[in-house]
This record gives C-alpha cells, structure tokens and sequence, in this order.
C-alpha cells in the first residue's frame, strides 16, 4: 500500500509545485502590469528553488504562456458546460460537433482576456512583436489540447483526427482574428471593441464550418 501511494504523492507534490509556480506568475504578472521579472523574484513568490521552476518549466516565457493559458481556459468551461448538455450523437452530422464548439466560444467573454493579455504581453496598437505571438500562439495550443480532450469525453464517437483537425482550425484562426482585432480596437475593452471581436468571431466560425462540413460529408 505504501509503495503504491508513493507515486500518487510525488505526483500531488509535483502539480502543487506547478501550479504555486503559475501563481505566483499571475501575481507578479497583476501586480507589475507586465511580465517584466526574474526567474528567481519567480521562485521567491512561489517559494520554490530555481531548479524547481526548470523542472516544470523551460524558462520564464514558458510559465507565462501558462498563465495565457489559464486566462483563456474560460473556453474549456464554456465548452464542457455545452458538452454535457449535448446528448445527441455528433457523429450522425459534422455540423452538430461544430455547432458545439461554435457556442462555446460565442458564450465566452474572450475579449477581457485578449485586451489584459495584449497589454500584459507588452503589446502596442497594431504591433504584434514575435514574442507576444508565440506566447499567445503557445496558450492557445495548450487550450486547443484542452478542448479536444473534454469533446473526446463527452462525445467519443467521433473521430480523434477529426475532432483535432476542427479544433486546430478554430483556434489558429483565433490567432487570425486576434490580430485584426488589435490592428482595428488597439485591442481594448469597449462596447465598439466587442461588435468588432464578435464580427471577426462569426466571419471564423463560419467560414471554418463550411470548409469543415464539406469536407467531412464528402468523405463519408
């Protein structure tokens, strides 16, 4: 018994460890307004040792991009609360997996995430710097992970490769979107801001729905 609760401890240790790191992260990222801090003013508010902070993560980019993450995982639990008001088998029409998914990000608030993520990223109106775009491009992947697993979950009768395939599609063209957006708002929280951000949304959603539907009808 011992020896089999010994694993499941290191492995609690480890994610407390992880996520006290990500924390600290976020408060020092609130608290500077920016991401503009040291990997050991890091460790010192999660207090852990460097090498802690290099066991989890490849450096202070990579923890950051975390935090993005968490910022936008919102979409997840949009996602899942529709998931599992979802009975209905989406394999019988591609659509209705999308439809799905499509809601998911039209019910979730992503504009105050993007507009603090732009500013905390040190982002300026219209200059998406190649630092900022990685950061947001990685957050995103980790989201985009995230969401295949719970559509799996809920809805396994689908195909993995397909349910990856469409995910890939919506959150890359997130990415799209996001820099329009910005070139257009300068990336703030306004109501002008929001029409801007939903009507860049639903020109994504569906223009990746028809390609997606298409393409899936042919196949079968």
């Amino acid at each position: 018994m011992t020896t089999d609760r010994a694993p499941d401890r290191r492995a609690a240790l480890k994610e407390r460890h992880r996520q006290a790191i990500v924390d600290a992260a976020a408060a020092l990222i609130a608290e500077a307004d920016g991401t503009d801090f040291t990997v050991d003013e890091l460790a010192a508010r999660a207090d852990v040792s460097r090498r802690t902070i290099f066991n989890h993560f490849a450096g202070v980019d990579d923890v950051i991009a975390a935090v993005c993450g968490g910022v936008l995982g919102t979409i997840v639990e949009s996602l899942e609360a529709r998931a599992t008001s979802c009975t209905v088998d989406t394999s019988a029409d591609p659509a209705l997996l999308i439809d799905a998914v499509a809601a998911a990000l039209r019910d979730t608030d992503l504009v105050g995430p993007m507009s603090y993520l732009t500013r905390v990223l040190g982002g300026a109106r219209g200059d998406i710097s190649p630092r900022r775009a990685v950061l947001l491009l990685q957050a995103l992947g980790d989201v985009a992970e995230r969401m295949v697993t719970e559509l799996l979950r809920y809805h396994p009768e689908n195909d993995p490769l397909d349910v990856r395939l469409l995910v890939s599609a919506l959150m890359s063209g997130l990415a799209v979107i996001y820099r329009d957006w910005t070139e257009t708002t300068g990336a703030v929280d306004t109501p002008d801001s929001r029409l801007v951000w939903h009507r860049l949304l639903d020109h994504l959603i569906d223009a990746t729905s028809s390609g997606y539907v298409t393409t899936l009808r042919a196949a079968r």
